[in-house]
């Protein structure tokens, strides 16, 4: 008989990992601090390697069975500076987490797996122990500022099926999900405006008033019970093989969010550790040598967007130049 595996940590990449271990008839036990289903501070945006990663898993279907949407087109918008929706080279899945967290977890339960909710791992992580708790806190001063906010709301009406938003303190995604819903979710540097005074969170996420984002959302109705905050991101990329453990998701490194791939790397990094049920320094060479390329040009992609003399002239090319388009979505995916 296998060895049994906990997972400590039950997100997307606990919740996979679980599900591909069972498979093989490996005994699994997830624990989860929080409970199911609950929001998280997410993009729900799927796209790049990791839907194969799921196919691979049996588990795309699930997402379809949950109401999955697909999206075809995104558009990036700078103050009046647009790109105008454009076709994605490759089809993306959007689902709300609060579903997709649930579905997953009742396919791990029908498995076989043991998942323990709402309880924290009280032991050392030891052999036999997968990390998956997510992302990791801030530690440095260039990360402190950074935080998270997730609404889900009705009543918005999208130019693209995907569209990014930035402003010279963040940015702000808009994207159709199941069910007629807008996952509307940011990524900010700071809580405060420039005098000073702490801004209500929806009304970060609505953007300031005469922008794009202001106008797309003028007559949203916000589901309050969908709210969610996170606070000390740490977007640093860090080599898995530097980690103490076995490691899968953000536990290992978390890419920045404006890509849109976290969630497929969440899928991608499950699966390679489910395979051969390898050791520890073969996962994290493997997770190392999938994902390096794609940090590399999403940190380069990041810097542009956030430095305030760039963008602009960004959304020029990228709305002029399908090349440009193909070639910075194809590198961070």
């Amino acid at each position: 008989m296998a060895r049994p595996v906990t997972i400590v940590g039950g997100g997307l990449a606990g919740l996979t990992l679980g599900i591909g271990l069972r498979q093989r008839d490996v005994p699994v036990t997830i624990c989860e601090a929080g409970t199911y289903p609950r929001h998280r501070v997410c993009g729900e945006f799927i796209s790049g390697r990791g839907q194969a990663a799921l196919a691979r898993l049996g588990l795309r279907t699930v997402l379809d069975e949950a109401g999955a949407v697909k999206t075809l087109t995104a558009a990036f918008f700078l103050g009046a500076g647009a790109t105008g929706p454009r076709l994605l080279p490759s089809p993306a899945l959007c689902l709300s987490r609060f579903i997709l967290d649930a579905a997953l977890a009742h396919r791990f339960r029908e498995l076989g797996g043991e998942l323990r909710a709402g309880r924290r791992h009280q032991e050392t992580f030891g052999e036999g122990t997968v990390r998956a708790t997510g992302r990791r806190a801030s530690t440095g001063e260039n990360d402190a500022g950074w935080f998270g906010l997730k609404i889900h709301a009705r009543n918005v009406t999208l130019t693209a099926d995907l569209e990014m938003h930035v402003s010279p303190h963040g940015y702000v995604g808009l994207c159709k999900i199941n069910g007629g819903e807008v996952n509307v979710c940011g990524l900010f540097r700071r809580c405060a405006n420039e005098n000073g005074e702490v801004i209500n969170g929806r009304d970060r996420l609505r953007g300031r008033p005469g922008s794009t984002l202001h106008q797309r959302l003028a007559g949203a109705e916000f589901r309050e019970d969908s709210f969610c905050a996170v606070a000390g991101i740490s977007l640093r990329p860090h080599p898995a093989a530097g980690r103490d453990g076995i490691c899968a998701g953000d536990a290992i490194t978390m890419i920045p969010p404006v890509t849109g791939n976290g969630m497929s790397m969440a899928f991608e990094s499950a699966e390679l550790a489910v395979a051969p049920l390898a050791a520890r320094s073969k996962i994290a060479r493997d997770c190392d040598a999938a994902f390096a390329r794609r940090l590399a040009w999403a940190k380069w992609l990041q810097w542009i967007i956030l430095t305030p003399a760039l963008p602009a002239p960004l959304v020029a090319v990228a709305a002029r130049s399908h090349w440009f388009w193909r070639v910075a979505f194809a590198n961070t995916r």
